[in-house]
Order: C-alpha cells, then structure tokens, then sequence
C-alpha cells in the first residue's frame, strides 16, 4: 500500500476535527431511507401471509392427490373430473399465490436498489463536500441534483408501497407485472443517474488536480484506479 503524503494527512484530520467526519446530509435521505425500510417490511409481511397460504392449499393438493391413489380415481372418470372441478379454484389460487410471491421478490429486489442508491449518494456527498477542487456555487449545484434524485427515490418508493397495499390475488399478471416493471425501470435510471453524476464528479475532480501527490490523493479518496 502506498504511504500518503504526510501533507494530506494532515489536511485529513483537520477536516475530521471541523466536521466531525459526519457530512451533513440533503434533507429528505432520512425519509427516503425510512420509506423504503417500510416497502420491505409490508413486503415481508405479506411474502409471510402468502407463504402460509401456499401450505394450506398444498395441503388439500394433496389430500385430493392421496384420495385419488388410494381409490384408483383414474378409473371412474366422471367422479374425477367432479373432484378436479370442486377443487380447481385451490389450483388456481395456489397458482396465483405462487405468482405473487415471485412478484414481491421483485418488489424487494428494486427496494434494495434504493437502499443503495441513498447510501451511494451520502457516500459520493460526504466526499464532495470536503473537496477543495470545487467552489460554495458547484457544491450547491450538485446538492440540487441530489436532491431532484433523492425526490424521485421518495416518489418510486410511494409507488412501491402503493403496489405492495394493492396487491390481490385478484389482479391480472400483465397489469400487475407492469406496475412493477414501470417503477422498477425508474429505479435503474434514477441509480444509474446517480452514479453517473458521481463518476462525472470525481473525474472533473482528477482533471482539476496540480500535480501528481494531488492527483494521488483524489484518486484514494474516490478510490479511483
């Protein structure tokens, strides 16, 4: 590992003791953190609810399945299809739970990306904030940005919690799947938007550097290449 310059150090702790090490965040991250910790805990609840249906219809599967073997149904067709069609609507309802179940580990899954996201952009803004490469004007620009991502984190977060209270057995796939896939494509912008930013931010930071110990110094910071 390469030592730093003692210079830098220095500049370091003199920042930590200024600022205590805790960059102050965008109003409005705390929020966006505590919504998206409520997605996944109603999802949580609700993947628990349907788990426990999942059991209750597999159970009358296979009790209808136990009674057909041990009474050889196959050969009394018309008492079968009886049976098929008196139990068909746990079929479709064991189906149809299964399905929503997968839905909500999608949910999850983009939820997660927002978490990420919130803990991306208060990584890159605590960095930025103690970098001498930019003026007051570019920090408060960048804090405008920051916040126009953080208010489109808050507003797909909504939508996902929308979705999650909806949600029924009830609702057709398609309709469901592109409610999901609709906010979940605004989730992958809004992340990739953001990194983007911070690349763009730390790279300008680099091209503004005076020299190499400089140069070597932004790149640890960012943990640039």
């Amino acid at each position: 590992m390469k030592t730093l310059p003692i210079l830098f150090l220095l500049m370091l702790l003199s920042l930590c003791s200024i600022h205590k090490c805790e960059a102050q965040d965008i109003p409005g991250s705390g929020v966006v953190t505590g919504l998206v910790k409520r997605v996944i805990k109603a999802i949580d609840l609700e993947v628990q609810r349907l788990q426990n249906n999942t059991i209750a219809l597999q159970n009358v599967q296979k009790v209808l399945e136990n009674t057909e073997s041990k009474l050889h149904l196959h050969e009394i067709a018309g008492w079968m299809q009886k049976q098929k069609d008196l139990y068909q609507h746990y079929y479709n309802e064991l189906w149809e739970v299964k399905t929503i179940i997968t839905d909500y580990h999608r949910i999850k899954e983009i939820s997660e990306k927002q978490v990420a996201l919130v803990n991306a952009y208060k990584h890159a803004w605590g960095l930025l904030q103690q970098d001498k490469h930019f003026t007051p004007e570019e920090i408060s620009y960048m804090s405008e940005v920051y916040s126009g991502i953080l208010n489109q984190t808050m507003e797909d977060a909504n939508g996902l919690l929308n979705i999650v209270t909806a949600f029924t057995t009830q609702m057709d796939d398609a309709a469901r799947m592109k409610m999901i896939d609709d906010v979940g494509n605004k989730v992958d912008e809004n992340y990739n938007d953001l990194q983007r930013f911070n690349t763009e931010n730390e790279i300008l930071s680099l091209q503004r550097s005076k020299d190499a110990n400089d140069a070597a110094e932004v790149k640890w910071m960012y943990g640039l290449p």
